[in-house]
């Protein structure tokens, strides 16, 4: 068993022991019972793997599935399950059988904290893989319209080709931070959080001002995850972890509560996350604090293109909180409705 594996059991381990249903609330961070998004899909994608759905009718297959979701984190199986929203209240989740990429949400509109428990089934009904997402980045995932972004944002750019937005972090977060970290030596770029791992927002902004002039290939709008892949790649070797890695979560670069942003136009797309929220992050509470998502640092690039080669030419840092002093925010329309998004087909492979 892996450090991460037995970490995992621990949360498994104390749901258990502690008797809670699914129906009773834990607060998002607890330390013990809140299991964060990251380990949740490692957990239900080790524990769900391979089991047969085979042959079940499909209000029968839910039921199913979600006694099976119960039996992997802990909990005690219902007799019958309520209709609640989500399905699973105490771990903030639903969850979705999919043998196609087309994601049906049913009329709700999607929230950002919520998480979603995507379960992959082959052709003959076996569960190949579990995906879990929160609203928000199932959001950035819709390619067709349907869902409008609920938060945008202009950036203008100014004279500076660099601007901190504000000098130091978030009240709360102040206490938690350490200069000059040598990061190749302590953590993955997407670890939780800890007291004495976060760098100032000022040695942030310092470390990735040399990022600007430089150039990589743009493989266009269509690819655009892979796109923010190349200058995340970047920002991590700058901040100076040993290694690249990006699970898609929220903040991109969850170790420094560190969003990225790679602008080639004014319009800056924020999903569903409004910057300046107080809503709670989903990360492990550090030292018994609660992050929210105004704690988090948002770095963002402006870039010029000529189709074949982008360039970054401005740096903004700032943080959640003071986000909306430099960029003024605007908003979409809200749906209310049957909301179909397709899934990347590379989707279930990562």
């Amino acid at each position: 068993m892996t450090g991460n594996s037995k970490i995992i059991q621990q949360y498994v381990n104390a749901i258990h022991e502690s008797g809670l249903s699914i129906y009773d609330s834990i607060e998002i961070g607890d330390p013990k019972l809140w299991i964060p998004t990251p380990e949740l899909e490692e957990l239900l994608d080790a524990k769900m793997r391979g089991i047969s759905l085979a042959g079940l009718p499909l209000r029968t297959r839910s039921k199913v599935v979600k006694g099976h979701v119960c039996r992997a984190l802990g909990y005690p199986v219902p007799s019958s399950f309520r209709k609640t929203q989500p399905r699973f209240p105490g771990q903030f989740f639903d969850t979705y059988v999919q043998k196609s990429n087309n994601l049906q949400v049913w009329n709700e509109e999607l929230s950002p904290t919520r998480r979603y428990v995507l379960i992959r089934v082959s052709e003959g009904d076996v569960i190949k893989r579990v995906k879990v997402v929160t609203g928000d980045t199932l959001a950035f995932l819709d390619t067709t319209g349907t869902l409008t972004q609920k938060y945008q944002a202009r950036l203008i750019p100014g004279e500076a080709k660099a601007e901190l937005i504000v000098e130091e972090d978030t009240m709360p977060l102040r206490a938690f931070v350490q200069a000059g970290l040598d990061l190749s030596a302590i953590a993955s770029p997407v670890d939780h959080p800890q007291a004495g791992q976060l760098m100032p927002i000022r040695e942030i902004f310092d470390r990735l001002q040399p990022l600007l002039g430089e150039r990589f290939a743009d493989i266009g709008y269509d690819q655009e995850r892979n796109r923010g892949a190349s200058l995340h790649r970047l920002i991590c070797q700058h901040l100076g972890y040993a290694d690249y890695r990006d699970d898609g979560q929220f903040p991109d670069i969850r170790h420094q509560l560190l969003e990225v942003k790679l602008q080639t136009s004014p319009t800056i797309d924020l999903g569903l996350v409004c910057p300046d929220s107080d809503e709670k992050l989903d990360v492990p509470k550090i030292e018994g604090h609660q992050i929210r998502h105004c704690d988090v640092r948002y770095a963002l690039f402006y870039a010029l293109t000529d189709g074949e080669n982008i360039t970054l030419t401005h740096l903004f840092l700032a943080t959640g909180e003071n986000f909306f002093t430099r960029f003024p925010k605007f908003q979409g329309k809200v749906l209310n409705k049957k909301l179909q998004i397709p899934l990347p087909a590379d989707f279930f492979d990562n």
